[in-house]
């Protein structure tokens, strides 16, 4: 395989006093990979994501990107190197508007905060349209974040997250609040850009109709350590799985 757009974490580890959050955690992605993180509450999907976005600095292991180092690099760097994020509560301006929003982060990736020429709500209008027709949002574009519904919000942030250019991707339960039907939509949106852009998806996620209906593969988590990966096929028929965490759900 193509070692381009490829993040490798190698046993990963990060405690809280006596808490082991994260523990032993390894896996690879890669291009075209819609990789779900599962496990009960506490399981340390979340510590997971801060120590690979550099929210967090992991006590042992190491985060590769393209075989460059992550592990000390602060948050900002990370997302200039190509390492995205969307978040389980979204994070919008609110008293902005949809388009204001996205050509935010156009901006801050074109590292112009402003124009001693023209204003910044002119300044990459045309491109954060067209990545908000992309998500469905681009009739809405002159709406204020503060009146949108909440799955319209997720599928702003997806756009911001977008206009960063991401190489990876990690959406935090990305159809957390959304009605059944949004979830699908949402997940369903997120597999096209995944083939058309080349890239490289990490999503938690509660709901395994939308999990095991979308993702190429599964590491599941429990009290920190993995104990099971696959396909979406292999994990459900995993016993481990079924016990500590599919079982809770029938």
């Amino acid at each position: 395989m193509s070692a381009a757009n490829r993040l490798e974490v190698r046993d990963l580890h990060r405690s809280f006093g006596g808490v082991r959050a994260v523990s032993g955690v390894s896996f690879t992605l890669e291009s075209g990979d819609l990789l779900a993180l599962i496990g009960p509450n506490g399981a340390g999907k979340s510590t997971c994501f801060n120590l690979l976005n550099g929210q967090l600095r992991p006590d042992a292991g190491s985060v590769r990107l393209d075989g460059a180092e992550l592990v000390g690099l602060p948050p900002r760097r990370i997302w200039a190197l190509g390492v995205g994020r969307t978040f389980q509560i979204t994070a919008t301006f609110a008293s902005m508007t949809v388009a204001e929003n996205v050509q935010m982060v156009l901006l801050s990736r074109a590292r112009r905060l402003f124009g001693l020429w023209r204003p910044a709500s002119a300044c990459f209008r045309d491109e954060a349209l067209a990545l908000l027709a992309r998500v469905g949002m681009d009739a809405q574009a002159d709406r204020p974040c503060g009146v949108l519904a909440y799955g319209d919000l997720k599928r702003v942030e997806l756009a911001m997250a977008l206009a960063g250019d991401p190489k990876i991707l990690l959406m935090d339960e990305p159809t957390a609040g959304m009605a059944p039907f949004e979830r699908l939509e949402l997940m369903a949106l997120t597999a096209s850009l995944v083939r058309e852009r080349g890239l490289a998806v990490l999503f938690t996620e509660h709901d395994m109709d939308v999990v095991f209906g979308h993702a190429t593969r599964v590491l599941v988590l429990d009290r920190g350590r993995p104990i099971a990966e696959g396909t979406p096929e292999s994990v459900r028929a995993d016993a481990r799985v079924q016990s500590v965490y599919l079982g809770d759900e029938a």
